[in-house]
């Protein structure tokens, strides 16, 4: 009888724990792992709970020593933040993995779930795994505390213009709040013939200068002022000032250009009307339709001055009115507006309508204008012009009346206005009773030029209802495809404090 022989096979024996007695593999402590656990903590002398930084003002963690860093909760650089704070506790022990474990976002809790390795007796290798909570503190940064400050400043941009209507302002309002160059400002401070605007950096100072001179014709110059400095780290403290000067003319002005711009603008007469003010003068001649630009480098060069006040603009009453066809240009003559319509018009002041006293001009409002309608314009045969090229002026040159625009119904517009326009937070001192009037006509600028209306960011009025965007008088309107929804924020998504969830 044969017997098969199976060959030999080896099995790990276990051996008795030093201290409970359970049976276990071998390994180098002799130690179940609870009893290992019991007796040695791998994470001493790491901190269960540490402080973090926080500024509520701007959003930004304080990374030590002094650098505050933009991070979104659980997000790969606050783990990396949170970690450096205990860097050097984790340099006894080998991190395997790190995450966080939720928490509300208004807890100001930060819970970061831990797994570690560390040798320890005879060479075993134990693994665990714990959290470390992170307290929120509330610290403001050194950058909000100058803008808190409001008089803590080192740079300041002084935007003037030498001018009685703000027309230009409300219109480069509206441009800053567009591209959204008002966030870095410390301070805006509104004066009487400008605005000031203060920042903490010279270089965003810098980019509102270049952003003007892109914007409005203008001319601009800086200075700068030394506060303080240090003579071992040869280290300065400038405070900053640059002086915008904006160009004295605005929509609707009456101006006289010299003879010499007047001819190297196309043989163009010099009494011309201001149609529009962006980054440069927009112009038109009302004798002839011919229409130029002029930049700031331009108008420094050769400098002119509006004849008249918004003030001074009279009222009168289209008599009679024919269009002018096919008028013969003069020799080098510029470009023609083709938006504009070339009329002769036979007008009377509403002021004078018991009288005989009519008036003839020729007018670029052919388009718009209708016997019986009301016209605003101003009077030049009964006026006394202070200004050095008019005064040289041939008399037969100058004409009566320079009409300017259409005279509506102010009231009227108002109530239909269904619109409106944000502002900028400033600081207003000395304001004037005028100012009122001025930002009515700046909006009704807006609803006849769409030119301009392009530029700014116009917003629907929902106290107002909604018409039709025709109007039977002919009364210039935004249509609703021009208006954006205001974003109003009234409610936070959970509520108040203490308040129930909103569930619609």
């Amino acid at each position: 009888m044969e017997y098969m022989k199976e060959p030999a096979s080896f099995s790990q024996g276990n051996i008795l724990c030093c201290h409970c007695g359970t049976a276990i593999p071998p390994n180098p402590a002799n130690m179940c792992v609870a009893c290992l656990r019991t007796r040695v903590d791998i994470t001493e002398g790491i901190p269960k709970q540490v402080v973090v930084q926080f500024c509520k003002q701007c959003g930004r963690y304080l990374q030590p020593p002094g650098t505050w860093v933009q991070c979104a909760l659980e997000s790969r650089e606050l783990l990396s933040l949170c970690l450096k704070k205990i860097k050097a506790s984790l340099s006894k022990v080998r991190l395997i993995e790190a995450g966080f474990v939720w928490t509300e976002p208004h807890s100001k809790r930060l819970k970061v779930k831990l797994t570690v390795q560390k040798e320890v007796m005879n060479g075993a290798i134990l693994q665990q795994v714990f959290v470390i909570e992170y307290i929120v503190h509330s610290q403001m940064c050194d950058d909000c505390h100058r803008v808190e400050a409001k008089d803590f400043w080192k740079a300041v941009v002084q935007v003037r213009q030498k001018t009685v209507h703000k027309k230009t302002f409300y219109y480069l309002e509206q441009l800053i709040l567009k591209h959204k160059l008002h966030q870095n400002t410390l301070r805006i401070k509104e004066i009487h013939d400008g605005l000031d605007f203060y920042y903490a950096s010279k270089q965003h100072a810098q980019k509102m200068v270049d952003f003007l001179q892109c914007t409005v014709p203008c001319r601009s110059k800086s200075s700068q002022r030394l506060i303080s400095h240090d003579i071992h780290s040869n280290t300065y403290n400038y405070k900053s000032t640059f002086s915008v000067e904006i160009v004295p003319i605005c929509k609707d002005n009456v101006v006289c250009l010299s003879p010499k711009l007047a001819q190297s603008l196309g043989n163009m007469s010099q009494i011309c009307v201001c149609i529009r003010v962006t980054s440069t003068i927009h112009i038109i001649d009302p004798n002839t339709l011919q229409i130029a630009e002029i930049d700031g480098s331009t108008y420094w060069r050769h400098p002119f001055n509006s004849l008249f006040q918004p003030k001074q603009l009279e009222e009168f009453i289209v008599m009679d009115i024919s269009s002018v066809r096919d008028k013969k240009q003069s020799a080098g003559a510029g470009m023609k507006s083709s938006k504009h319509t070339l009329a002769e018009a036979w007008v009377q002041k509403t002021s004078e309508l018991n009288t005989d006293q009519m008036y003839f001009c020729h007018t670029h409002l052919g388009h718009l204008l209708n016997p019986g309608d009301l016209v605003l314009g101003f009077d030049l045969a009964n006026c006394n012009l202070n200004d050095e090229f008019a005064n040289k002026m041939n008399s037969q040159r100058v004409p009566d009346v320079v009409l300017i625009k259409k005279s509506y119904d102010r009231t009227k517009r108002q109530r239909r206005r269904n619109w409106k326009l944000k502002e900028l937070e400033r600081d207003k001192e000395g304001m004037d009773s005028d100012d009122e009037r001025q930002y009515q006509d700046f909006l009704e600028d807006l609803e006849e030029d769409e030119a301009i209306r392009k530029n700014v960011n116009i917003f629907k009025n929902p106290v107002i209802p909604v018409e039709s965007d025709t109007d039977e008088e002919g009364i210039p309107r935004i249509s609703l495809a021009e208006m954006l929804e205001d974003l109003q924020i009234s409610q936070d998504a959970t509520g108040g404090e203490g308040a129930d969830m909103l569930t619609e």
